[in-house]
């Protein structure tokens, strides 16, 4: 199968394989029909209300139904998705509302604390609409559309024609929106599927939040591709309830997309052995948005007889780059590049360096952006010759495997020598009582900079500092030793399981 638009996915399939489950959402099932015509109705609506092709809409929505519905809507209409971080507060969304220019906001009742009084700070946004009843002032979205036609738009749209603004978190400075076009997602998909072997018969976990580029490219767009199933949970937490063993047992979900911290409670559940070796259905534990350190990787492997498959990529990338084989997982890499994606590892003057030497990773292929809306020189800057230039730095051995070793920014540099803070996290990991780990540079007088490190402890155990310097000691050379340890409760982190080290270091510059 060849589609280059995404929204014709759900089109094809609604139209092939119309009594296919697509959606499980608690006790409600939606087939593939049932969610195009669902779309089709939105879609009718917000271009009955003047949505055109080319225009933004903002969706502010929880893992849900209708997060599905208003997508593939609004691609219906020739416009462009703004997916919205639920985690962020009114004056953040406001701004990422008004720098995309979007006509629409689609939200809900979750989120009164954001969308009443909205419109009053967004000099674009037209109208704010929502699935039921809300404290704020709204068009339900639901009861406007009902009497809308069900059959598919004829709206004519290009494989170039942008579908997507994904933006960043924003960590230093405003956030930035990747544009991302049909053809950058429908390859993407592609690339995926043929890596991860995917096939109608997968059932497809969705709990990490759908407005993040890993989960909708992997648990929205390739599911949807490929006319698997998609179980959407509500967020994150049902995993920690009693409800996860009976979607294990009663919804036989095949593919599983988490982060380290998802892992690491996996690893730490207390699911039976015979569970395990007869009833557990996931085929495919797939690991993405934060690098995943080796010790949870076996400890995985030795618990539930299956490896997790680390991938890699950026929002600028659709965003998967490369992933591990089914077949071969090499610890700590990252696997090959998918399928017509091309990497090169360069030196600070875009050279290639050899096999094996660490430089910048620089990505070329059918799933780079097309750029930063309304950011021209930083497009010039991360775009150039063809190739997107990551900020990370990565070596790749002869089998073309890559190995992310950090961020250039993250980078310290002690008397002169590199110093890598992953390198120094990994060893950490390896502690038996340390159950996250991260390491930042600060400035100092006589090295220029010193690394140091934050360390939350498991639970119901007790460590020093100077146990773990000692510890470290003897795993790494001097020079690379954190100058401090700081025992923490809690590290910030990500909605997927990145920690904030920009906070940890702007905590400490601060005072």
């Amino acid at each position: 199968m060849h589609i280059e638009i995404v929204h014709q996915c759900l089109e094809t399939q609604a139209k092939k394989h119309a009594r296919k489950k697509f959606l499980f959402f608690n006790e409600d099932t939606y087939t593939y029909s049932e969610v195009n015509k669902r779309a089709n109705k939105l879609s009718a609506l917000l271009s009955e209300k003047g949505l055109q092709k080319g225009d933004r809409v903002a969706i502010m929505l929880e893992n849900s139904p209708e997060f599905f519905f208003s997508y593939f809507a609004i691609l219906k209409a020739g416009a462009i998705v703004v997916p919205v971080n639920t985690f962020l507060k009114q004056e953040e969304v406001a701004y990422m509302v008004n720098d995309s220019g979007s006509k629409f906001f689609i939200t809900s009742q979750s989120f009164d604390y954001v969308a009443a009084g909205i419109t009053e700070h967004c000099s674009e946004l037209q109208a704010v609409m929502a699935f039921t009843e809300t404290s704020f002032d709204s068009e339900n979205i639901f009861v406007a559309s009902e009497d809308k036609p069900d059959s598919n738009p004829e709206t004519i749209i290009s494989t170039d024609d942008l579908a997507l603004f994904i933006y960043s978190s924003g960590t230093t400075g405003h956030p930035k929106g990747a544009m991302l076009t049909h053809f950058n997602l429908t390859s993407n998909a592609q690339g995926c599927c043929a890596r991860f072997k995917i096939s109608v018969k997968d059932r497809f976990l969705l709990f990490l939040p759908a407005f993040h580029s890993y989960a909708m490219m992997t648990c929205v767009v390739l599911p949807t591709y490929v006319v698997s199933s998609i179980i959407i949970l509500g967020s994150v937490n049902d995993l920690k309830k009693k409800t996860f063993k009976k979607i294990l047992l009663y919804k036989r979900p095949t593919f599983f997309l988490g982060v380290p911290q998802v892992y690491i409670a996996l690893i730490k559940s207390k699911m039976p052995k015979f569970f395990i070796k007869f009833l557990y259905p996931i085929r495919l534990h797939v690991s993405g948005g934060a690098p995943l350190p080796e010790e949870i990787l076996d400890q995985f492997r030795a618990k539930f007889n299956k490896p997790i498959i680390e991938v890699y990529g950026l929002s600028e990338a659709s965003p998967v780059v490369s992933a591990n084989s089914l077949k071969v997982q090499k610890p700590l890499s990252v696997g090959p590049a998918l399928k017509d994606v091309e990497v090169l590892v360069v030196d600070e003057n875009e050279k290639a360096v050899p096999v094996g030497e660490v430089g910048e990773l620089i990505v070329k292929g059918p799933n780079v952006m097309k750029g930063y809306w309304n950011m021209p020189e930083l497009t010039q800057k991360t775009l150039r010759n063809g190739w997107l230039f990551t900020g990370d730095l990565a070596k790749v051995d002869k089998e073309g495997y890559i190995y992310i070793v950090d961020r250039i920014k993250d980078l310290i540099i002690v008397k002169g020598i590199n110093v890598y803070p992953r390198e120094i996290e990994e060893v950490l990991h390896k502690h038996e009582k340390v159950e996250a780990a991260a390491v930042i540079g600060l400035p100092d007088k006589s090295s220029g900079e010193i690394p140091v490190a934050y360390v939350k402890i498991k639970d119901d155990v007790e460590a020093t500092e100077k146990e773990l310097k000692t510890y470290l000691k003897e795993h790494l050379a001097n020079y690379k030793l954190p100058k401090h340890i700081h025992m923490e409760t809690d590290l910030p982190m990500t909605a997927t399981g990145k920690i904030l080290k920009r906070e940890l270091k702007d905590k400490v510059l601060n005072g």
